[in-house]
């Protein structure tokens, strides 16, 4: 479908996800780069891919590779993402783009300059069903906006035994529930309704001060699939969950509960969004169904069926009517967005997820962790 090669840089758990959704694309993925020698070769025979790439510089150097997928923990995201342009290849970065705005705000100069694509990989956007809620708030179905509310909650890092290195901020950031999760809520409502969060008020809080970090590190998502084993103690600065107010460009105000320390919730990404005509409520967990309110009628429940959706909507979904679509299906439209970018197939602005739109979560975190420290409303630079 597309005559471009990438690679993936990283092998922990977000690589794989990478490599499968180029895949199913037809794109040809020429190695991965894990963080050693040994896993690099691991992941290359697992996934089936011709080349384990030795470092990143091996990577840079491969001039058949026209475009790079960043997978790696945070704190790599900004020299990995600056050096990959600075090559001429396309990236598309795991977010957050950066570890703050300063670095974010270059990286998106650079691209401009440079005349690349580059993506952050907001995929919650492309479930069909999140594709068509957006055409009915741009068509005015909804009408005014009033209110936007809802969560994300998850349990993995439920207990104080749960241990990541995303717990750590000088991995991944100063916040880690709202960075991590909070912000994909935070771009799906704004990509949906058009709107800007312009004002922000957050309170934060740390379920479990110190965590016990196993001798050895453990994969997102892993650690309860784990024997039990010797641990140690480790200090924990960043936000397990919490509850942020926020006030929209057009006046509208809402509020996300984002948390990853509620028993029983996997992976749980709730909005309801409310207008002068209709409300929209979606949930992750049952993505193909999507609740219209109404004040003088009955309620619906619109199935995703590409024969009911909108245009728009009808090219993010591959599958007919009563065949759902899921998590992995969102990196593939995703990447699907972002390479009909690069060849040209889309002409007017980009579908996928921008450095732009990564830049803007970045102020948004920043805005939120001041909010916390200070205890008060703080408005977005």
């Amino acid at each position: 479908m597309f005559n471009i090669t990438s690679a993936v840089i990283g092998a922990g758990f977000m690589g794989p996800v990478h490599t499968e959704g180029l895949r199913r694309l037809g794109i040809h993925v020429a190695g991965i780069l894990g963080v050693d020698d040994a896993e690099s070769s691991k992941a290359a025979k697992s996934l089936g891919l011709p080349k384990a790439y030795k470092n990143f510089a091996d990577v840079m150097s491969d001039k058949s590779v026209q475009a790079v997928h960043i997978t790696t923990p945070n704190k790599l995201h900004f020299e990995m993402a600056r050096d990959a342009l600075k090559a001429g290849k396309h990236v598309l970065c795991e977010k957050p783009l950066a570890m703050n705005s300063k670095q974010s705000a270059a990286l998106v100069k650079l691209a401009k300059e440079k005349g690349l694509a580059a993506g952050v990989n907001h995929n919650l956007r492309f479930y069909p069903l999140n594709v068509e809620a957006k055409q009915m708030v741009q068509k005015g179905d909804i009408g005014d906006i009033y209110s936007i509310v809802g969560s994300y909650v998850q349990d993995w890092l439920l207990f104080p035994t749960d241990y990541n290195w995303r717990v750590l901020a000088e991995e991944g950031g100063k916040l880690r529930a709202v960075a991590d999760i909070g912000t994909h809520w935070l771009d799906l409502v704004q990509t949906i309704t058009g709107l800007k969060v312009v004002s922000v008020c957050a309170d934060l809080n740390i379920i479990h001060p110190v965590r016990h970090r196993p001798k050895g590190e453990v994969e997102t998502f892993k650690g309860k699939e784990k024997k039990q084993q010797a641990t140690e103690p480790v200090n924990i600065t960043t936000d397990d969950c919490g509850s942020i107010m926020l006030r929209f460009d057009n006046g509208a105000k809402g509020c996300l509960w984002v948390s990853q320390t509620t028993a029983g919730r996997k992976n749980c990404l709730r909005y309801e969004i409310a207008g002068s005509k209709k409300a929209l409520f979606w949930n992750s967990e049952t993505p193909n169904d999507i609740w219209i309110g109404h004040r003088a009628k009955a309620n619906e429940l619109l199935n995703k069926d590409p024969g009911l959706l909108s245009e728009q909507a009808r090219n993010f979904s591959s599958y007919p009517g009563g065949h759902n679509e899921g998590y992995g299906d969102t990196f593939k439209q995703c990447f699907k967005a972002f390479y009909s970018y690069i060849a040209g197939k889309s002409k007017a602005k980009p579908l996928f997820p921008t450095f732009e739109d990564g830049h803007h979560e970045i102020l948004l975190c920043e805005a939120i962790l001041k909010s916390h420290e200070k205890g008060g409303w703080v408005n977005l630079k």
